[in-house]
């Protein structure tokens, strides 16, 4: 047994890491966790707030989501919420403004007024928006630059007063914080640590970093694209590999919408449909995007990880099958193609303000610059069992006292529930005690709706 013994090791200092910290720190009867981080802060990847959109994705203005899934995300994002009120962070976390999903033309016009009646029973605060209704929230979406209607047949659906945007890299220092504050337990955090292998030997686990080595009887890898790195290098996860997505913004030169703005979802794409956010990084100015480009590699903004990208891939006659499927389909070609010209230099605002004027019609040219530096990396799964594509977050729990997770969107939405799952398992395995009534009653909703239990 070394000095460097603990219950629980976490690996990831983003905020799923972060929130499993402090869940296990305050919920559990946990004696010794540890958390060990690569670089040198939290959230020093996606999820610092320059690599994100910034929103609390809880399903309601999410076209692409199924009633049933919204149900599930709801409740983790609920949990958010609560957590925020708790602590007092209103404006300092977690922030309101008004958001809607917009319909343009008639097929998007049915189909939002569809999913507006079918979604208002799960989130009784939605409101409908004529096009008159959207001339008074959101001036911008409805007039041209000479000041004239756009002409086409748009709607919205969305809400004024909910919560809505989050800094989620202050939400990981929160959970930090006040997991440091609780007494009688060992909290330690190990910054500058990067997890180079990771052995089972008996019953416990051996974590080199490249500082130190570090054992423990359960150990928890939230470390984005690297997740599945790691579990390959095991020998778990085999039958998946990883699509590194970036996705890059465009800044407004100043605060051009009021709230969000998002668009119907393209069904046959896999990615986020382009949407405009105020910045609260940015003095509110509004944010457009994210663009998707499949980077060769698993960080964006960092040197190296050409070569982890390859490993974790796992390329194959598989994999192949899946991008041959994938891109056969012209909807999917053409948008791959185009988000790649979006990094062009000279193309690139010309480009993407075409796309931007769907929700601004009269933005120009230079009312956007490219943002520099802002975008992340969103490790989307290759399911080689199936054959396709995963969308959302990918889990593998080992059994044997090990779990490995990859949280692309909504991953810091759930951060809260993904790590309550992972609390339970740790719980279980090691014979600790959960206090779920301390949990419910802190960050579960205090009613669940039967549309909510779908």
């Amino acid at each position: 047994m070394t000095q460097n013994h603990y219950d629980v090791i976490v690996v990831g200092g983003g905020v799923s890491g972060a929130a499993l910290f402090y869940e296990l720190g305050r919920y559990t009867d946990v004696k010794k966790i540890c958390l060990l981080e690569k670089y040198g802060s939290l959230s020093s990847l996606n999820s610092n707030g320059s690599a994100n959109s910034q929103t609390i994705h809880c399903g309601d203005i999410e076209t692409n989501y199924t009633l049933e899934k919204a149900a599930k995300v709801k409740r983790t994002a609920k949990m958010v919420e609560k957590y925020c009120l708790q602590y007092n962070y209103e404006d300092k976390v977690i922030f309101s403004h008004q958001k809607l999903a917009l319909g343009v033309g008639s097929e998007e016009v049915n189909f939002i007024k569809n999913r507006y009646k079918e979604f208002k029973t799960l989130y009784p605060y939605l409101e409908f928006y004529t096009k008159k209704q959207l001339a008074e929230i959101e001036p911008a979406v409805i007039f041209d630059k000479n000041g004239k209607e756009r002409p086409e047949d748009i709607v919205g659906m969305g809400a004024q007063n909910e919560f809505t945007t989050v800094d989620f890299k202050a939400l990981s220092d929160s959970f930090i914080d006040n997991t440091l504050k609780i007494e009688d337990k060992v909290t330690d955090i190990f910054f500058n640590n990067e997890v180079k292998e990771i052995q089972k030997i008996g019953s416990t686990y051996h974590v080199q970093t490249t500082m130190s080595q570090f054992t423990a009887d359960f150990v928890v890898v939230n470390a984005g694209a690297h997740s599945l790195f790691l579990a390959h290098k095991m020998g778990h996860g085999l039958d998946y590999g990883c699509l590194p997505v970036a996705g890059s913004f465009y800044m407004g030169n100043r605060k051009i919408l009021n709230g969000k703005v998002y668009m119907v979802q393209n069904p046959k794409l896999p990615f986020a449909a382009l949407h405009g956010d105020p910045d609260i990084l940015v003095n509110g100015f509004t944010r457009f995007g994210p663009t998707a480009l499949v980077l060769p590699k698993l960080e964006r903004f960092k040197s190296g990880t050409y070569l982890d990208f390859f490993k974790t891939l796992r390329f194959d006659f598989v994999v192949m099958k899946i991008f041959y499927d994938l891109f056969r389909d012209s909807d999917i070609r053409n948008y791959v193609l185009k988000n790649f010209l979006f990094e062009v230099p000279g193309l690139n605002k010309k480009l993407f303000i075409q796309d931007a004027r769907k929700i601004v019609p009269s933005l120009s040219e230079d009312d956007i610059s490219y943002a520099k530096g802002f975008g992340g990396v969103r490790p989307q799964i290759l399911d080689k069992i199936n054959q396709k594509l995963m969308l959302g977050e990918a889990s593998i729990d080992t059994g044997e006292g090990i779990i490995f997770n990859m949280t692309p969107s909504p991953g810091a939405t759930s951060c809260l529930g993904n790590a309550v799952r992972d609390v339970e398992v740790i719980c279980k395995h090691l014979g600790l005690n959960f206090d779920e009534k301390l949990f419910n009653d802190e960050l579960v909703e205090d009613e669940i709706t039967e549309e909510e239990s779908v």
